[in-house]
């Protein structure tokens, strides 16, 4: 689709069809990134491979994905949007069915590479998509729809794959793709326009190299810190040093280069950079929350990967609500307002499930999940709008991709960091609650007594250990969420870095 049928959007037909076929390669893309963690143990065991081995079933596809981000952009404006599109969707549902079919554990993570090299375009192409056939007063609208799959998908992915797996076969999280892939694919081949090409666009190798080994060895880095201790690793030490080094010279080239693989001028763009700061952090809190709680609920609350799945699924509710409401009020309302309501709500959850206790039911989950889903659904609505309102339509397919890498990014740094701080601080409380823990210490053998614990046999001091261990956990989970509530209150005024801008559309 070129600037000009950009520019004469009311000449699009089948605008409808075009939503809900973008909406479904979205919501089956964002499906897959969180659908098959709760299937990996059943993999694990049904391909004989070690927990080490079978991660690799996640890492390959986060490593391809991110890869092949960066390029969504210059495919499209060289080979056409449409055909990128198509093809990428095929690439998805036939590696998806592939996946569900593998015989061994190579098998998988070759077609999960596969996978994640087709679900790439999906999102950022969605995206641009969805601005092209809408108005720029409809742009709230458009975002707030597109939202609703790519931030209610990643949540509902637990409960359907943990659904599936105990009911079917961990096979199902890959061949559940297949219906909503096809129904996608048809509803764009017979009602997406055909785009011109830009026979101009040269392919930057050395950038798109450059770039590309700097966020795999981060990702790497990223996905595998944890288990290898981090920096204690050789591997994780070579990793980092890799992808400082890469980015480093892909920069210098992007500076230098007469047409670089990532365009300058994207960055001269003031509200398309604060957005994409912006979308940084909410990576940070919405992935990082998503990927804390149900191993909070599962393993401590004694939830079964359903209920707790079933739990968490109010604050799509929430999302849904936020993004509905926020999308009528864009055009009428300044941006930055409702995105510092919307971070404001988000903090009060976070500061909510400071709250929680191994006591708790149901009910506080579900409140704190509430508020945040219409929070971040708000600000997700007014980031999407705001970031690519004001950027000249010729850069929307490498904008999209380019916000799209930076969140997920922002996603993995969120989890990694902060599962990292839950480990360290679980042995620190599980020490400092052991310290106090003695004859002379009546709370503690009040607590004691209270759990019928009988201190002077085995069994007895296992089960003080434990109650220690979970009392320990609990505090450093409130921990880490109170330093997302204080991370989230200290990026409310950088709001004032966006400005209001008339959209264009060149």
């Amino acid at each position: 689709m070129t600037d000009a049928a950009h520019a004469d959007w009311t000449a699009i037909p089948n605008r409808t069809l075009i939503t809900v076929s973008v909406m479904l390669a979205t919501i089956m893309q964002a499906l897959d990134s969180t659908i098959a963690n709760v299937a990996l143990p059943h993999i694990q065991s049904t391909l004989a491979a070690t927990q080490d081995e079978a991660a690799w079933v996640l890492t390959s596809y986060i490593v391809a994905a991110a890869v092949m981000y960066p390029l969504t952009g210059w495919l499209a404006n060289a080979y056409g949007r449409r055909e990128v599109f198509l093809i990428s969707v095929v690439l998805f549902v036939v590696a998806s069915a592939l996946c569900g079919a593998a015989a061994s554990l190579p098998q998988l993570v070759l077609f999960r590479v596969l996978q994640g090299v087709g679900g790439a375009a999906l999102v950022p192409l969605s995206q641009a998509i969805l601005f092209e056939i809408n108005a720029p007063k409809d742009y709230g609208r458009a975002m707030s729809i597109w939202g609703i799959g790519a931030t209610l998908a990643p949540m509902l992915g637990p409960v359907l794959g943990g659904w599936l797996t105990d009911n079917y076969s961990w096979r199902w999280v890959f061949y559940i793709n297949l219906p909503i892939g096809m129904l996608a694919f048809l509803g764009l081949f017979l009602s997406l326009p055909k785009g011109r090409r830009h026979s101009s666009a040269r392919f930057d190798f050395f950038g798109f190299a450059s770039l590309s080994l700097a966020v795999a060895s981060f990702q790497l880095m990223l996905d595998r810190g944890q288990t290898l201790d981090w920096f204690s690793s050789r591997e994780i030490t070579f990793e980092a040093i890799v992808a400082a080094l890469s980015f480093y010279v892909f920069l210098v080239h992007m500076l230098s280069s007469d047409k670089p693989f990532v365009t300058p001028a994207l960055f001269r763009d003031r509200n398309y950079v604060a957005a994409n700061i912006f979308l940084f952090l909410i990576g940070i809190v919405l992935f990082a929350t998503l990927a804390l709680l149900p191993p909070l609920l599962q393993t401590k609350m004694n939830y079964p990967v359903v209920l707790a799945g079933l739990v968490i699924a109010p604050r799509g509710l929430g999302t849904i609500a936020g993004m509905f409401l926020v999308g009528r009020l864009v055009p009428r309302f300044d941006a930055r307002i409702i995105m510092a309501i919307g971070m404001g709500l988000t903090a009060y959850s976070l500061w909510l499930m400071t709250r929680y206790s191994l006591l708790m039911d149901t009910g506080p989950v579900i409140i704190a999940g509430v508020f945040q889903g219409a929070g971040i659904g708000a600000v997700n609505v007014c980031l999407s709008t705001v970031a690519f309102v004001t950027l000249p339509a010729r850069l929307r397919n490498e904008g999209t991709a380019i916000s799209n890498l930076i969140r997920n990014i922002g996603a993995a740094i969120g989890i990694s960091v902060l599962v990292f701080l839950l480990t360290q601080n679980i042995q620190r409380m599980h020490a400092s609650l052991a310290g106090h823990v003695t004859a002379y210490n009546m709370t503690a053998n009040a607590a004691a007594a209270s759990a019928h614990i009988d201190v002077t046999t085995a069994k007895g001091l296992m089960m003080l250990d434990r109650l220690i261990t979970d009392q320990g956990t609990m505090v450093a989970y409130i921990d880490d969420f109170r330093l997302m509530m204080i991370l989230t209150l200290l990026t409310i005024p950088f709001l004032l870095l966006f400005r209001r801008s008339k959209p264009q559309n060149a």
